[in-house]
């Protein structure tokens, strides 16, 4: 099996394992799943957020998941809690495609090492 085919085969399991859980089933697409990972991260799972809050939240989990290649690292909590990432690097320029299959690939791995997946 190529790369691509496991990612692929890896990343529809993780879609449909999420969506069963936070979906009631509906398919979550990537952007609801970097929001959940989001809330993760700031660790307040039950809590209501405003829209700009969601946004913030979706910027934490990008950050996060971005940051074992080598883009971010963290820097602090601030007093409400929310982690502050720093840029190490800059992200190049990829096409709509690519960034698609590198956050994919970063948001597998993200479940792989937090034990959710296999």
């Amino acid at each position: 099996m190529t790369r691509d085919e496991n990612l692929k085969g890896r990343w529809e399991g993780l879609q449909k394992k999420l969506s069963n859980q936070f979906a009631d089933g509906e398919s979550m697409d990537l952007d609801a799943i970097i929001y959940v990972i989001g809330v993760q991260e700031l660790g307040q799972p039950h809590k209501k957020f405003k829209k700009d809050h969601k946004i913030d939240l979706m910027h934490i989990a990008i950050c996060r998941l971005l940051e074992p290649y080598g883009y971010y690292e963290f820097d602090y909590f601030d007093e409400d809690g929310w982690p502050h990432y720093k840029i190490l690097e800059q992200l190049p320029t990829l096409k709509a495609g690519e960034q698609s299959v590198l956050m994919k690939e970063a948001i597998v791995n993200y479940f792989i090492n937090n034990g959710y997946i296999d």
